[in-house]
């Protein structure tokens, strides 16, 4: 087994140092969701935690690790009866992004449990993972309904397998650990909202720290196990540090002056429901312990919500997490009182963690400070707004930005037939989860039994297979496997025409909203998007085809304008990139969003040449939808002509609209009309 790079040796990250020990002093918290960017010591610090947590105590030969003291009565294994146990180390369970669910809860032998009512289960991770750490990396990644499920055990601490009538429970509590790069996409707020804490890391900026990170790491890949005995008491210490501090948790007191700050500061902040009020007091309590501390301070209470509170202030998809500390600070000064607080003078704290993990932990002060910066909209206060027909005199100025519009609800639109693609929530699909709509032979192991269907393909051989009881006789060949009819995610790919003649500052900003607006769709139906613009005389892939619509949303933001319009560059660079996705992720279906007024300029012929282009797009079967962006008493309708020429169909910036009145398709059409 490999030595972990001990916990101590982390250098700075303080969030994510304290963060980790709090769930560690009390599981109650909720777990931690850890964001950052790459090679920030996200997976080091959860794998070096699991060394430093207490040893379990576990009944002999049980799958569960139920608590001979207090075994659970309801364990598969059971009944045991309380009597001593074996110790063992904690375990650290790590999930794969792509584990099935069987993988996660476990699974019934179908066969034995139609055949002779047994209930044969064998365990998954989360059973693997009860009184120890259960560890998501790339938690954004995971299917939504295995979020689904982790959270609902970590919230309820057991986990339930339910397969055609047969059920099994077992108990899951475990200390949950998340890591993610919101650059790859972002979980949705109610996901979020289960996460008892969340903390930003990021590589420190400072010369210093960055030569000393590099320093021990290169010493611990010489010589793990020289590296590792360097930091044995240090270890050693906070080993004890936390079982001193799980032993004084009972004994720390939650005064009212406390608890009324914390409901002050969750009203101040607007943060939807309760649940956010019970992590910030778990969260306060267990920062009193960690402190040695017996009674709840105002510091704890401000630590409590820069670790609780951030990732539950997002209102939508583009909201960024964080908290206004000066706010914070006045609502805590405005709810101070007359606490019974044992020690008014004790440090503010100013929201950093109580003393240091370790004697050699390198100086502080980099942790909070590293956070991203918030991309800066540039200023708009002298833009000049281009005359009508400028852009067709070689090439027009480039115009600064201009901010989206206010999103809307759109309508859905999604991809015809049916697909076979990524779980999501936008076109029809072949799916572990949905609706029955019939049966087949299982490929690979069983997953979802068809009760009918298997009792139909057993029942005719039940007399030369000897049945002579009650039960029926089933064999493998029987077994049939659902076929469910659920919702997949596509890509979808946006156009975008930044060209001169969309430049008006009212028109792009309407624009830019609608685009806005599809992209906070493609979010909450769990696609993949990309974006394209075109203008000048070339066309550019401003973002390729991923999973974070935040980074679409902020691209588009900077958008610039201005120049000819070459529709045919646009569509051709759609062509290359859909024809690479399709090698890259042969079973997510493209959607193609042209943003357009189909005024093609620049170059001879550049109308049917985007036509030509189109073509293209209609030979490959690729679904699409033109949004006409044509406004003004005169259109000419070539955004609609260019939807055919793509086989699509084409709506107005009003009708995309959710609560507009004009009809619009589900379904992307390749319309066979036009051979009609």
């Amino acid at each position: 087994m490999s030595t972990p790079y001990p916990f101590t040796a982390i250098v700075g990250q303080d969030d994510l140092r304290l963060g980790l020990l709090l769930n560690a002093v009390s599981p109650a918290v909720g777990g931690v969701l850890v964001r950052g960017e790459k090679g920030t010591a996200k997976s080091t610090a959860v794998r070096a935690l699991a060394a430093l947590m207490p040893e379990v105590s576990v009944v002999p030969g049980c799958r569960f690790s139920c608590d001979p003291a207090s075994p659970d009565p309801a364990c598969p294994d059971g009944p045991h009866e309380a009597g001593s146990g074996v110790s063992r180390a904690a375990r650290t369970v790590e999930l794969p992004v792509g584990a099935s669910e069987d993988r996660l809860v476990g699974a019934l032998d179908i066969e034995r449990a139609l055949a002779e009512g047994v209930k044969a289960f064998e365990p998954g991770l989360l059973a693997d993972a009860h009184r120890g750490i259960l560890y998501v990396d790339e938690v954004n990644l995971l299917h939504d309904h295995l979020v689904d499920l982790l959270l609902d055990a970590a919230a309820m601490g057991a986990s339930y397998v339910e397969r055609e009538g047969v059920s099994v429970r077992h108990a899951a509590r475990f200390l949950l650990v998340g890591t993610m790069n919101p650059e790859e996409g972002e979980l949705r707020p109610q996901l979020l909202d289960r996460f008892g804490l969340t903390v930003e890391v990021a590589a420190s900026r400072e010369t210093d720290l960055r030569v000393e990170v590099v320093r021990r790491r290169l010493a611990y890949d010489d010589d793990p196990a020289a590296f590792a005995a360097r930091w044995a008491d240090e270890e050693g210490a906070l080993r004890a540090r936390i079982v001193a501090a799980r032993a004084l948790l009972p004994q720390v007191r939650l005064g009212d002056g406390a608890l009324r700050q914390i409901a002050a500061t969750c009203a101040a902040f607007e943060v939807d429901g309760m649940r956010a009020d019970i992590v910030m007091a778990r969260t306060a309590t267990a920062l009193a312990a960690w402190a040695g501390r017996t009674d709840v301070l105002a510091e704890d209470v401000r630590q409590a919500a820069l670790l609780a509170l951030p990732h539950r202030r997002r209102r939508n998809p583009f909201d960024a997490p964080g908290l206004d500390e000066d706010k914070l600070d006045d609502t805590l000064e405005q709810n101070s009182g007359e606490d019974d607080d044992p020690d008014p003078d004790g440090p503010g704290g100013g929201g950093r963690p109580p003393e240091g993990d370790g004697p050699d932990t390198p100086p502080q002060g980099e942790g909070g400070a590293d956070d991203t910066p918030a991309q800066s909209v540039p200023e708009q206060g002298g833009e000049k707004e281009q005359e009508p027909g400028k852009e067709q005199a070689g090439g027009g100025g480039e115009q600064q930005p201009v901010r989206a519009g206010e999103p809307f609800r759109t309508k859905m639109l999604s991809v015809p037939g049916l697909g076979e693609g990524a779980a999501g929530r936008r076109s029809r699909a072949r799916t572990e989860h949905g609706r029955t709509t019939g049966a087949r032979r299982p490929q690979g192991a069983l997953t979802k039994l068809h009760l009918a269907a298997t009792v139909q393909a057993a029942a005719p051989h039940q007399r030369a297979r000897g049945r002579s009881g009650r039960g029926l006789v089933v064999r493998r060949d029987d077994l049939r496997q659902a076929v469910r009819e659920g919702r997949e995610g596509n890509l979808v790919l946006f156009v975008v025409d930044a060209s001169g003649s969309m430049a008006a500052r009212q028109r792009m900003t309407a624009v830019k909203g609608a685009v806005l607006s599809l992209l906070m769709d493609a979010y909450q139906r769990r696609d993949k998007v990309g974006l394209i613009t075109f203008r000048g005389k070339d066309a550019e892939v401003v973002l390729p085809p991923t999973s974070s619509v935040d980074a679409a949303a902020a691209r588009l933001e900077m958008l610039p304008t201005g120049g000819r319009t070459p529709v045919a560059a646009g569509l051709l660079k759609a062509h290359d990139v859909l024809r690479v996705e399709r090698l890259r992720d042969p079973s997510r279906r493209p959607l193609l969003v042209v943003v357009t007024d189909g005024r093609a300029t620049g170059g001879p012929e550049p109308v049917a040449l985007a036509a030509r282009a189109a073509r293209l797009h209609e030979a490959e079967g690729t679904a699409s939808v033109v949004v006409d962006c044509e406004s003004g008493p005169v259109r000419l309708g070539l955004a609609v002509s260019l939807a055919g020429e793509l086989g699509g169909t084409a709506v107005t910036l009003e009708e995309l609209r959710a609560e507009s009145i004009a009809g619009l398709v589900k379904d992307v059409q390749g319309y066979s009309r036009r051979a009609a």
